[in-house]
């Protein structure tokens, strides 16, 4: 007859393995601040209890390199960069035309961003606007999920001043590093709509006096001038938004990141152990998301600098 399992386990596997998570949450559960409160002390050894949490919205200072000051957050946008360069390196060095697991996967990544660029934009402007998309992406999701790793908010050093501070820190955390995403963005954003439609065209879009010059020109009246204010009006405010999604963007992801740091700290201080993994999935989805949201922005309001005024909306 065939063993009995339960939840793909053997079951004199499953449930040793379901004693000893329950006795983790246990434990979990009373040398955090919550059982000590509800029973004292009970004597748990001082490595298994989880100092207060500080959260704190500016970026620690670790060292400086001449004018320019080093940041923790500084230090594993970094990181990332380096993670993320040698999983390029290691996915293509050795190129094959069956790919294996690391290739494998790095294509398919690749090949979902690039189909998502071409689906929106078109293959001219879908190949245009990858690079800067697939980079985006890339960048915040790695950033976002390597934010969840042992070491990260948990290892403290002294600054010399009297004050303590994280090693390592989410770079997404930090509001400077959103605010460069948004700022590259906004200015390839102009960039390829001025390179596509030209200077002249493109700008008309913001300060379009034409209907108001040809109100006066064949006298269309009071609501011909009406239209042609309506229309300058228009065309400020649309002005004006291009600068608003640079606030836009970088809040949106900074908000989403130190919001998601602040509850893991949170959890995993007043329950230590397991009772955090849940969340941890949490945020590993969060990071997803706000990679996607961010580098689709990007995507659409590229498509629409390079669309020419009037056809937005076919």
């Amino acid at each position: 007859m065939p063993k009995k399992k339960i939840l793909g386990m053997p079951k004199q596997v499953f449930w040793p393995v379901m004693i000893v998570v329950l006795a983790i949450l246990v434990v979990g559960f009373l040398s955090g601040p919550i059982g000590i409160a509800l029973f004292g002390d009970l004597g748990f050894p001082d490595w298994m209890k989880i100092t207060t949490p500080k959260p704190e919205l500016p970026s620690a200072e670790l060292f400086s390199i001449g004018p320019v000051a080093i940041t923790n957050t500084i230090l594993t946008a970094w990181i990332t960069i380096l993670v993320l360069v040698g999983l390029s390196v290691a996915a293509t060095r050795k190129m094959k035309l069956i790919p294996g697991r690391l290739q494998g996967a790095l294509e398919m990544v690749l090949s979902w961003i690039y189909n998502m660029c071409v689906d929106a934009a078109g293959e001219k402007f879908g190949r245009k606007f990858f690079p800067l998309v697939a980079t985006i992406f890339l960048f915040i999701i790695v950033n976002a999920w390597m934010n969840l790793l042992p070491g990260y908010n948990t290892i403290f050093i002294e600054l010399g001043n009297g004050h303590e501070a994280h090693l390592l820190r989410g770079a997404n955390t930090d509001i400077n590093l959103p605010l460069a995403l948004a700022a590259i963005t906004f200015f390839m954003v102009e960039y390829w709509g001025i390179k596509t439609l030209g200077g002249f065209h493109y700008l008309s879009k913001f300060f379009n006096f034409k209907p108001l010059i040809n109100a006066f020109r064949h006298k269309e009246g009071v609501i011909g001038i009406f239209n042609g204010v309506i229309s300058i009006f228009v065309g400020l405010l649309e002005f004006f938004l291009e600068f608003v999604r640079i606030i836009s963007l970088t809040f949106r992801l900074f908000g989403n990141m130190i919001g998601g740091e602040i509850l893991i700290l949170m959890i995993t201080f007043l329950a230590p152990f397991i009772i955090g993994i849940p969340f941890y999935g949490l945020e590993m989805l969060v990071g997803f998301v706000q990679a996607l949201v961010f580098c689709n922005l990007a995507l659409v309001f590229s498509l629409i600098a390079v669309t020419p005024h009037g056809e937005e909306t076919h």
